[in-house]
């Protein structure tokens, strides 16, 4: 979508104001930096119970399982195993 110069806009009766079908269904931002000035951005929201995918930790983890996903695998040393677990 190209950027567009300032538009005139009517707020109706109820309060509404339409931004276009464009943007039909969109979340939106509205901030208010001061009276009479809007800053409407389009936005995406997280469901509170996804909300820990996009920590830090949650999100280095899930890295490392997917580049584990990809790697080849490798023949398992099961005496060595034995040995460590002290079953021989």
């Amino acid at each position: 979508m190209k950027p567009r110069g300032p538009l005139v806009k009517q707020i109706g009766s109820s309060g509404q104001l339409s931004l276009g079908k464009e943007f039909a269904g969109r979340t939106v931002l509205v901030d208010r930096p001061e009276p009479g000035v809007w800053v409407i951005k389009t936005a995406q929201t997280i469901p509170d119970d996804e909300l820990w995918l996009h920590q830090p930790e949650a999100a280095a983890r899930l890295d490392r399982a997917m580049a584990s996903m990809a790697a080849l695998p490798e023949d398992a040393d099961l005496d060595a195993l034995e040995r460590h677990l002290g079953l021989q």
